[in-house]
């Protein structure tokens, strides 16, 4: 898929607020300083469309951004060790399950897990959530730039042992580098393809 157009659509953080059309949405979502802004930028090959910051957190609301005329990519709310208040945090919990339990304008969720830790409790319990909730998502694992391949293997495989104790098969995933262009291709025909099997269903 060639990305022509990314244009930012609206911010908001009322789910009922969000846009009316029935195009298909795939959301963004993962811990504070994941990278997501900047995987977002890559994948639009558009170097400001989503804020990057060096402050965990920056991302405070629901932003739509329409690609090509024909999907949303929406930017989420990082979940974890953002510095804001507690009452701003429920909040985000509060209309990140709202988006996820009512958008039916969804058609699947992309995690993002930075590959160079171990497995976190915070991100397991996230994907447990969607699972239970039946929504559809995929992993992405960021910053792949900054371990070796053997690594890389090493810590994917530590996800596929911990989530096979309760999943029956390990979850769509991608391994992406935002300052190296790595996976962007992988990221954007899997949503192609979703999007046309949509189309012939």
């Amino acid at each position: 898929m060639e990305i022509k157009s990314a244009e930012f659509v609206m911010s908001n953080s009322d789910v009922a607020k969000c846009p009316k059309n029935l195009i298909p949405e795939y959301a963004f979502i993962g811990r504070s300083n994941v990278g997501k802004s900047s995987l977002i930028n890559m994948l639009t090959s558009r170097k400001s469309l989503a804020k990057t910051s060096g402050r965990p957190g920056k991302t405070q609301l629901i932003n739509h951004f329409l690609i090509n005329n024909s999907w949303y990519l929406v930017d989420l709310p990082g979940y974890g060790y953002a510095k804001v208040s507690k009452s701003a945090k429920k909040t985000f919990q509060k209309f990140i399950t709202q988006y996820f339990s009512f958008r039916e304008q969804l058609v699947s969720a992309f995690v993002l897990v930075d590959i160079r830790h171990k497995p976190q409790p915070i991100d397991l319990e996230f994907m447990q959530w969607l699972g239970e909730n039946g929504i559809p998502f995929s992993i992405i694992f960021t910053k792949a730039d900054k371990l070796r391949p053997k690594a890389i293997e090493n810590h994917i495989e530590d996800y596929k042992n911990i989530l096979l104790e309760t999943w029956e098969e390990m979850p769509n995933y991608f391994i992406t580098s935002s300052s190296k262009d790595i996976g962007k291709e992988n990221v954007l025909k899997y949503i192609d393809d979703l999007n046309n099997n949509m189309k012939i269903n």
